[in-house]
């Protein structure tokens, strides 16, 4: 079975996945829904499936080209370049592939957070002020391009192509299905995987939920880097981006936070600003007008805020205004 045969039952999951949880949210959670919102998100899971088609193709015969270049064969064995033989298909290989894999994930995703050029295709993502499986196909379409390569370097080091795709594809799957609020918490589960309650955490625009949990399927390296936080049920949680694209039209969706970007390249009085309003983490600025969310984030920590439902009304909206 080919990945094209693959992206096809699994895209035939997810329509499916949604239309059960719908029906199951008219009866136990009327609002989790909201119809425009779910066509935009539809629209943007579609577009992103066709041109997954296009990129998966090239990621993996990218993959290949990287593999046998660090990997040749040398008397019928593909040798790493550094001396040891290639890995083969042992279920501990798999096991090994699937834990780097997640570790490639979580870096790509902490870099869409924390690099605003990647903060401007991941927030299609992070719009919605819904959470819910709709959600979970609402993708920004530039990260297809660019996240094979937080991936490159396990072909590299001698892991198969075909298992590195197969292990990209099971983490898309794990991740699209953290998107419900059905799911209850997973007992000693919490400790190791990446679930629903995290990952409900991670699409909170709460000022201390902010770029949190990036994990795809294990929390380990959220932990082990410091972005791990778990759900404080005693607070209510807001979905979305602090500033939302004001629309349900696909483009507006896609292109809003790259127009923000050229509006502040064009009025950066440096190269080094017009570098950092590109590159540099969502909310800086040269004149220090807006916050990253670190620097919010330390300022509650400074005036002993927990959550923003500790913080007054006239303190939270500042801040809000102010934070990128």
């Amino acid at each position: 079975m080919d990945f094209a045969s693959i992206q096809t039952i699994g895209g035939i999951c997810f329509v499916l996945l949604i239309i059960v949880e719908i029906f199951f949210s008219l009866k136990y959670d009327p609002e989790l829904y909201e119809w425009k919102d779910l066509a935009a998100s539809s629209s943007l899971g579609i577009g992103s499936a066709l041109i997954a088609v296009f990129t998966k193709a090239v990621t993996l015969g990218f993959f290949f080209v990287i593999y046998y270049f660090f990997n040749p064969e040398v008397n019928g064995v593909n040798t790493n370049i550094l001396g040891y033989t290639a890995f083969g298909w042992a279920w501990y290989t798999w096991l090994i592939c699937q834990i780097l894999d997640d570790f490639s994930y979580y870096w790509f995703h902490r870099a869409n957070h924390e690099i605003r050029f990647f903060w401007a295709a991941h927030i299609v993502h992070h719009s919605s002020e819904n959470f819910n499986l709709g959600t979970g196909v609402r993708n920004g379409w530039v990260t297809l391009f660019y996240k094979p390569l937080f991936y490159m370097w396990l072909p590299a080091i001698g892991f198969h192509p075909i298992m590195v795709m197969t292990c990209m594809v099971i983490e898309s799957f794990w991740q699209f299905q953290l998107h419900t609020q059905f799911i209850p918490r997973l007992g000693w589960l919490e400790k190791i995987l990446n679930t629903h309650k995290h990952h409900y955490v991670h699409h909170s625009s709460n000022l201390e939920y902010l770029d949190k949990n990036h994990g795809g399927y294990l929390n380990l390296f959220d932990r082990l880097f410091g972005t791990f936080k778990d759900l404080n049920e005693s607070h209510k949680t807001h979905f979305g981006v602090l500033h939302p694209p004001g629309s349900y039209n696909p483009i507006d969706i896609l292109t809003h936070e790259y127009r923000d970007i050229w509006k502040d390249v064009r009025t950066a009085p440096t190269w080094k600003a017009k570098f950092m309003y590109i590159f540099g983490p969502p909310g800086w600025s040269h004149d220090g007008s807006r916050k990253t969310v670190k620097e919010i984030q330390r300022e509650m920590k400074r005036l002993n805020y927990e959550s923003q439902d500790e913080m007054p009304t006239d303190i939270f909206k500042h801040e809000t205004e102010v934070v990128g």
